[in-house]
């Protein structure tokens, strides 16, 4: 098993921890239709058809990284490292071990705003992966457990990519706490998240009115009912609190040759559709660099990081993440020490420039639709799509829905988009060499 850092859509960052999981393509024109309703016990259900012999089922709780208080920070961490632990049924062990012998896979994935547990058997196999799905919800954290998971954290928490590091830090500038909290376990915390600490988070958060159970290639009633039989406690009606966006800079100065920036200015929550979609197309319009080996370079970004550096080797990406009630949007650089800063102060030239071009924008509303078909065309990613779509909007849509939102969108809705960040505070996290980046205060 392992954990890795990958993205969801509108890109949160994802941590995974779990088996293989496995992409199989939808075939060419054949679309999912969904169901889905919200039981008694106040858990949505969303249910999409399937064309391959797989059966995957998701349950999802809003219980990610910004539900956590300074004492229990990393406390998501360790539900994904709690997956392979004992539970109140079963233990470690016979979980794996039962997984395996039907073929099948278990995963662990959160992020900032949610944590999901997600089972891929055959279908015929799928009941078998339903106990344990049902099993690994109801975590013991026993004491030995966790201590003997101590070294695996820590080598968890070592690997993170300095990039990754970087957009971390970012979060922490711009929200503080809530979704400033990484989505790793801070190193002052690790072994010192007790069972009863524990326990009281997962009693908070995994409750009936913070919980969506989606299924892929399993009939919408025999998923109803599984959703019913959850031992879940009901949940008080109290919400989250807002984030707050305040901006700033923080910086971590580690050895070598090598800066890592990321920058960002307030973007779109994902409760406001047509402002998260034109963000989303915003962030293709900018560019990301060129999509074959020898292309040119379109977008802002490209061209400003060009006219600032030359040919000097430096890597960067836009940032486009969209939670429930706020958002990000900037860019990502990488580069040696000696050109970091002209790279910094081009990029952020271009984000705070609040123009989207004709060309630009018709670029990105072809290069999101080509991400959206993508994201719906394989089993594997659409669960983890109507996942986030059950959980946070409470409204799953269908891909022909999505994509007429999107060709829907006008020049005039994605250039106030890039003016909402130009006219926004930035924030910065940056890692590594850092003695010529400049400060955030220099480049507002």
């Amino acid at each position: 098993m392992a954990c890795k850092a990958s993205r969801a859509p509108f890109l949160q960052n994802i941590a995974k921890r779990g088996l293989s999981a496995v992409s199989c393509p939808r075939a060419v024109g054949q679309t999912a239709d969904f169901e889905s309703c919200v039981l008694g016990n106040k858990v949505v259900v969303a249910a999409a058809n399937s064309f391959l012999p797989v059966t995957r089922v998701s349950i999802v709780f809003r219980a990610g990284a910004r539900n956590e208080s300074y004492d229990s920070q990393g406390a998501s961490h360790m539900l994904r490292i709690a997956l392979g632990l004992g539970t109140k049924n079963s233990t470690g062990f016979a979980i794996t071990r039962n997984i395996q012998q039907v073929g099948g896979s278990l995963t662990a994935t959160s992020d900032r705003e949610i944590v999901s547990y997600t089972v891929e058997t055959t279908s015929d196999q799928i009941e078998v992966g339903l106990r344990y799905l049902q099993d690994v919800i109801e975590p013991t954290f026993k004491p030995w457990e966790l201590s003997d998971s101590i070294g695996r954290v820590k080598y968890q928490v070592a690997s993170v990519p300095p990039q990754v590091r970087a957009v971390e830090l970012m979060h922490k500038a711009a929200f503080r706490t809530g979704l400033g909290n990484s989505i790793y376990i801070p190193k002052f915390q690790i072994g010192k998240l007790s069972s009863e600490c524990l326990q009281h988070f997962v009693a908070n958060n995994f409750t009936g009115n913070r919980c969506a159970v989606v299924g892929v290639g399993i009939d919408h009633n025999t998923l109803s009912g599984f959703a019913q039989s959850l031992d879940l406690p009901t949940g008080s009606q109290s919400k989250s609190v807002n984030a707050s966006y305040y901006g700033g800079d923080i910086r971590k100065d580690t050895p070598g040759d090598k800066a890592h920036v990321a920058v960002c200015g307030q973007g779109a929550a994902l409760l406001s559709q047509k402002e998260a979609l034109a963000f989303a197309v915003l962030q293709h319009a900018v560019g990301s660099g060129t999509s074959t080996k020898y292309g040119n370079i379109n977008g802002s970004f490209g061209k400003a990081l060009s006219a600032a550096v030359g040919n000097e080797n430096v890597s960067y990406a836009s940032l486009n993440a969209s939670y429930s009630d706020a958002g990000l949007f900037g860019f990502i650089v990488s580069a040696d020490s000696d050109v970091i800063c002209k790279a910094v102060a081009g990029l952020t030239g271009a984000l705070k420039s609040g123009s989207v071009s004709d060309e630009d924008f018709n670029r990105g509303k072809a290069l999101l639709k080509t991400a959206v078909l993508e994201s719906y065309s394989t089993d594997s990613s659409l669960i983890n799509e109507i996942g986030l779509q059950a959980i946070l909007t409470k409204q799953i849509l269908t891909i022909d829905n999505l994509i007429a939102a999107i060709e829907s969108l006008q020049l005039k809705d994605v250039q106030d988009a890039a003016k909402k960040v130009a006219g926004s505070k930035l924030s910065m996290g940056a890692v590594g060499n850092l003695g010529s980046v400049p400060y955030i205060s220099e480049l507002s």
